[in-house]
């Protein structure tokens, strides 16, 4: 296997990543968050600032505090994961908008669950990281 040094020495050219492919992976990188169950990856992933309107939340939740207790009964839930769907990803400077949908699956009662959901992500980037600054998650209908 080649190390980034290897590389650079050999003269293969590094990429770097578009915005388009950076706040891509920053929503990829939420969904493994959530998936790992870990309520304090999770919040990492979210700027002071954020607001966010959960799937399952009855309260819209504007402070760091809130976030984070949102999603402190992660770890109850092992069985919870998510899978990302179509993404529209639009930058405007440091500002990224990322509308999309995803699948949350379950175990409910020993039985498998899923619950389609839409999102919009917000990020903000701040040095070199895209943080979410406004997140909103709601089921898709029933038709």
């Amino acid at each position: 296997m080649l190390t980034l040094a290897a590389l650079c020495i050999a003269g293969a050219p590094i990429q770097a990543a578009t915005p388009d492919q950076e706040v891509a992976a920053a929503t990829a990188a939420w969904v493994e968050a959530l998936n790992s169950r870990n309520p304090t990856r999770i919040v990492a992933l979210y700027d002071t600032q954020a607001v966010f309107w959960g799937t399952t939340s009855t309260t819209i939740r504007a402070t760091p505090a809130a976030v984070a207790e949102y999603f402190k009964t992660a770890p109850d839930r092992p069985n919870v994961r998510c899978k990302l769907g179509e993404q529209h990803i639009r930058i405007f400077g440091n500002i990224a908008v990322n509308s999309g949908y995803y699948t949350f699956s379950d175990l409910r009662d020993g039985t498998p669950t899923t619950t389609p959901a839409r999102f919009t992500f917000v990020f903000r980037k701040r040095g070199t990281k895209w943080m979410i600054v406004d997140h909103h998650s709601s089921r898709v209908p029933d038709a």
